[in-house]
């Protein structure tokens, strides 16, 4: 879903902000009045949130005593959980004649009144790994006769984990987990197959574009050293967010103006989390900030928590934070500097 605010001068190119709008298959035992009515389904990792801020931005800018100059484009993106709704979004077009585009994501660490700000890398490369290691069935007590999936599986995991410490840059980080295996017929049968699912982190783009066959060779010179063979699917997830300098500095100017220099958190590490906010930035360069939703008389449970809640007075932050950037975004292209109020 998508709503568009025309400027007043410049009606050719959009600045699009972007909220999501999505759930996540938990319980929530949080007990707000407002907390879901459906079981099993939460809001964990402030996308309620992310949508108010949006639509709030999206009032402010509207009402403007002198209508903003240029044109924004709010972008309410579904499915960002599961790293598809981005994609949709391009493909139905939202991204035509965008110069910029800004982004907000809730973080609980962060005090409420506080927004994080990070240039560069914000967030990981996620792609996604399915491999199958075919060996040979065998008696238990025989494994000389038999080539054991199992036994091999550990192998190419082993490697794989050994083999990021010493053939990759260790300040470009890799982060390879797999998180499920499945195999074998009985406790005296030999699996003859054995299959793993995993995730592939990374921040680098550099680094990103070559894990797929990195990845294959050790898998591929593991197998061969003990007669078995393999099937590899590697799916390419969503890129890294890289936080363009000028709309970094632009969000981090605006927030000192509107909530004061000490309302600034300046985030010393990336996440190695994913956020499909950057499939934008392979169209427009961009920014996501971090909103602080941390309370200060009660525990912060983490995203994805059932327990999580976010202090309601981070909305206000969010809506400023967002609007008072898109209207210096529009003073600057348009003028070539910021225009005092």
């Amino acid at each position: 879903m998508i709503g568009e605010l025309k400027g007043s001068v410049d009606r050719s190119t959009w600045l699009a902000i972007r909220t999501d709008m999505d759930g996540l298959p938990i319980n929530e035992l949080t007990s707000l009045d407002y907390a879901s009515r459906h079981t099993g389904v939460m809001h964990a990792c402030g996308h309620d949130l992310h949508t108010t801020v949006g639509l709030g931005t999206a009032m402010v800018l509207s009402q403007l005593t002198q209508p903003l100059e240029g044109s924004v484009r709010f972008l309410f993106q579904p499915a960002e959980e599961i790293a598809q709704g981005a994609n949709w979004m391009v493909a139905d077009h939202v991204m035509e004649d965008v110069a910029g585009i800004l982004g907000v994501h809730v973080f609980p660490s962060i005090p409420a009144g506080c927004v994080g700000i990070r240039q560069g890398a914000l967030t990981a490369a996620a792609d996604n790994l399915e491999l199958t290691i075919i060996g040979e069935s065998g008696h238990g007590a025989r494994p000389h006769e038999a080539k054991d999936a199992i036994w091999i599986a550990a192998q190419v995991i082993t490697t794989l984990q050994q083999a990021i410490s010493r053939t990759h840059n260790p300040l470009r980080p890799v982060v390879l987990t797999i998180g499920q295996i499945s195999g074998g017929r009985a406790p005296n049968i030999i699996a003859d197959q054995v299959k793993l699912l995993g995730t592939v982190r990374s921040l680098h783009p550099e680094t990103h574009e070559i894990l797929p066959d990195w990845v294959e060779k050790i898998v591929a010179n593991t197998c061969q050293m003990y007669g078995a063979h393999y099937a590899m699917n590697y799916q390419r997830g969503v890129p890294s967010v890289q936080n363009d300098p000028e709309l970094t500095a632009l969000v981090a100017e605006a927030v000192q103006a509107a909530w004061g220099r000490e309302s600034i958190w300046m985030l010393p590490e990336p996440s190695l989390g994913a956020e499909d906010f950057s499939v934008y930035l392979n169209h427009a360069p961009g920014m996501m900030f971090r909103l602080g939703v941390g309370c200060h008389d009660r525990t912060n449970y983490p995203l994805h928590h059932p327990r999580f809640k976010a202090d309601e007075s981070a909305i206000l932050t969010g809506v400023v934070t967002l609007a008072y950037s898109a209207y210096q975004y529009w003073q600057r292209r348009i003028y070539g500097t910021q225009k005092q109020n």
